[in-house]
């Protein structure tokens, strides 16, 4: 008789390990599934499309900047106000939203937001002295706050990350690159050396984008880190001008013409150099504009060879480009042939507008994954569920 060490135990434990070994494949397989559908556009997403102009008769017409979880910023006027601008900041829909335009302002306007600030730029001749000045609030009109720094007459802000705020201004002249940390006193000039001119456009963590006027006069899309001796100069092989607007984590968007696009404006997507450049010009159009990243998505706006001016929806090629303004309402179709997305959060939610060229309104694009999506989405995670237990 042969004898076999562990007998049973040992042919039971193996069993075991193998079953366990199995039941954590099956799990990684499904997570693995799960998470594919949840960032792929390939799963079939629609989008439904929401109108932000405010209908209660003090706005006809809107503006749309910025986005940031459940909040939207951007701007709007109308007869009854004189047709001034005033800061807007939309919780989603057009009936729910605050006027930041604070006291004392003429008008105002929100150009980027991320979690509880807001920041755009403003004027007021009791308040600046009719000269524009960078903004910063949090929620509300009252709360803001001038961050126009000394020795600028006039400034700008475009984008936070929560904490720091970006944008320009103009010196003696010239017009800089600026970093604050929410007020005046705190304000880095990030204008980098052989730089006539630069400007701040976008911030994600520690990095901000924009673009400058480089010494051969060319404008030059630029990434820095906080301090004008941190700058990389993002222009790629093949282009005479560049831009970057937006940034999330490792990418930068933006868009850029010469030799290598025929003299025309390409959308551009970036991670970190030069080098990196991926040109996102979908096939079909003529010109196209990067102006928001997620981090994994881009968004902007192309014109067709037939000349419509249409917003886009990139996943990180010109490949398979989503074409918004299929998804607008019907009303809006009629009435604007003109959209544009500008910016994009992590939940895949588009901010942007639509014009018709005598009227613009503010637009919101919400994911909504078909039913088969949400069948297949539903079967991974009872799965990994099941698995689990």
């Amino acid at each position: 008789m042969t004898f076999v060490p562990g007998g049973k135990k040992a042919k039971k434990e193996k069993s075991v390990k193998v079953q366990t070994h199995h039941r954590h494949v099956r799990v990684l397989f499904a997570v693995t599934v799960f998470t594919a559908l949840l960032t792929s556009q390939a799963w079939g997403i629609t989008y439904k499309a929401i109108d932000l102009t405010p209908r209660n008769g003090l706005f006809d017409f809107s503006y749309g900047n910025g986005i940031s979880g459940t909040q939207q910023v951007g701007y709007g006027g109308g007869i009854l106000n004189g047709n001034k601008n005033h800061a807007l900041l939309w919780n989603g829909s057009s009936y729910n939203y605050v006027d930041l335009n604070p006291s004392g302002f003429s008008q105002c306007y929100a150009r980027g937001i991320s979690g509880t600030q807001q920041v755009g730029d403003g004027h007021g001749f009791s308040t600046t002295g009719g000269y524009e000045h960078a903004l910063l609030w949090t929620g509300n009109a009252a709360s803001y706050v001038d961050l126009n720094p000394s020795g600028f007459t006039v400034s700008y802000a475009y984008g936070t990350n929560g904490t720091q705020q970006v944008g320009y201004g103009y010196t003696g002249g010239n017009i800089h690159a600026l970093l604050w940390t929410g007020n005046a006193a705190s304000c880095v000039d990030l204008n980098p050396g052989g730089f006539s001119a630069s400007y701040a456009r976008g911030i994600s963590g520690t990095n901000q984008v924009g673009y400058g006027t480089a010494a051969n006069g060319n404008t030059h899309a630029l990434l820095w880190t906080g301090t004008p001796e941190s700058c990389v100069d993002l222009n790629p092989g093949g282009f005479t001008t560049s831009y970057a607007y937006g940034i999330n984590g490792t990418q930068q968007a933006g868009y850029g013409s010469g030799s290598a696009t025929g003299g025309n404006d390409h959308a551009l997507l970036w991670e970190g150099i030069a080098s990196s450049c991926v040109d996102l010009n979908p096939d079909g159009f003529t010109s196209s504009y990067a102006y928001g990243t997620n981090g994994a998505q881009q968004v902007g706006y192309g014109t067709t060879t037939n000349g419509m001016t249409l917003a886009l929806l990139w996943n990180g090629s010109s490949d398979g480009v989503i074409n918004l303004y299929q998804f607008l309402p019907l009303d809006l179709q009629v009435h604007y042939y003109m959209s544009k997305a500008i910016g994009i959060d992590s939940y895949g939610n588009i901010i942007g507008l639509v014009s018709n060229g005598d009227s613009t309104h503010a637009v919101l694009w919400q994911p909504i994954p078909e039913p088969a999506t949400l069948l297949l989405l539903g079967l991974g995670a009872a799965i990994v569920r099941k698995r689990h237990r």
